[in-house]
């Protein structure tokens, strides 16, 4: 969850059913967080989504353009911590059902769709609160490389890696360890012996 934001992908090619599920978001009574909400009408416009804004949760037919490849999608590094639910429009594989964390269907009111949203969103916030003081290697790998003065650029170059990617690494390793500067890092790189005193750009 981003700054108090509730970020919503609602993914469908069905103009109907997406605008229908995006005019029932946007009355959902108000939380402690404000909503945003993007709108996914194909593949290419989801993977520009990801690019630009990495959203908390996904809305996403299991039939989007044809087969929603769920595994592959959360593969995705960049897509480990959103939360995704099925809108199930047709009748769905129950064993697909599983890989989503959720699941609503057209015949769902409001009332029981907004409890399944903010139940994924107090589970997220939960996982996010746990999480805060674990890197993974590829986040130390990155506060490496930058605090050797390296650029987002260089970085995605040596990682074999986008620079979104690394962009987005550096957003989780500032909002996880609460340091904002490169000097910051530098600090706790060493405090935390992931450099030497001798690799760190001065």
């Amino acid at each position: 969850m981003k700054d108090d934001v509730m970020w919503i992908a609602v993914a469908e090619s069905s103009a109907i059913v997406r605008h229908g599920m995006l005019t029932i978001l946007k009355h959902m009574p108000e939380t402690a967080h404000a909503i945003q909400l993007i709108e996914v009408s194909s593949l290419e416009a989801l993977e520009n989504c990801m690019q630009s804004h990495v959203p908390d949760v996904l809305i996403v037919d299991p039939a989007f353009e044809g087969w929603f490849n769920i595994d592959n999608f959360k593969a995705d590094q960049q897509a480990a911590s959103v939360k995704c639910i099925a809108l199930l429009c047709n009748m769905t594989d129950q064993n697909l059902l599983k890989k989503y964390d959720e699941s609503i269907t057209l015949y769902d009111n409001e009332e029981v769709i907004y409890t399944k949203i903010n139940a994924l969103f107090q589970s997220q916030k939960e996982e996010e609160d746990t999480d805060t003081d674990t890197l993974s290697q590829r986040e130390r790998e990155i506060i490496t490389c930058v605090v050797k003065g390296m650029t987002n650029k260089e970085i995605a170059e040596k990682l074999f890696i986008s620079i979104h990617t690394v962009i987005t690494h550096r957003r989780n390793i500032s909002r996880k360890l609460q340091i904002h500067s490169p000097a910051g890092l530098t600090i706790y790189a060493i405090v935390n012996n992931l450099v030497e005193l001798g690799d760190v750009k001065m």
